[in-house]
């Protein structure tokens, strides 16, 4: 017999919950393919519109962004009670430096990694999806695991 508190359902987020959230965090992880396997970046991002923008260096993340492929970009957050995650699938654009860019997004993007990052990017979404949960103390789910007592308890 199991006491478990009830389970909440996760939220399934609508897309304006999903920007809301998007613009009240900086950092995401960005994943493009490069020679055919996936690569997960750090980024640190900005909304701008109904897409996000941000600045990168040449490489590999700049090279896999502008290429044909897909990419998506994954961005979490919690307080003390709920977590969420917001995941934006799209195509990646390289920007020419324009007043307007500089004016908007590219005036607050600062880059936490020292180095030349002269190169704007835009993911324009094809989807925007979110979901946020009910953070679950680790305490009523470990003895789940193996269904005996934690590990060197009696």
């Amino acid at each position: 017999m199991h006491n478990d508190p009830p389970q909440t359902p996760t939220e399934i987020l609508d897309a304006n919950s999903c920007w809301d959230l998007l613009r009240g965090v900086s950092v995401g992880h960005l994943a493009v393919f490069v020679n055919g396997y996936p690569e997960v970046f750090p980024i640190n991002y900005k909304v701008d519109q109904q897409s996000l923008v941000f600045r990168t260096g040449e490489g590999t993340k700049l090279r896999a962004a502008g290429g044909p492929l897909a990419v998506a970009l994954e961005a979490d957050g919690h307080d003390d009670a709920k977590a969420w995650s917001v995941l934006v699938k799209g195509k990646a654009v390289v920007l020419e430096p324009s007043d307007e860019l500089l004016a908007g997004a590219g005036l607050t993007l600062f880059p936490w990694q020292a180095g030349e990052k002269d190169h704007f990017v835009r993911i324009v979404p094809a989807s925007v999806t979110g979901r946020r949960f009910t953070i679950t103390s680790p305490l009523t789910w470990w003895n789940h695991v193996g269904h005996g007592t934690p590990h060197g308890t009696a």
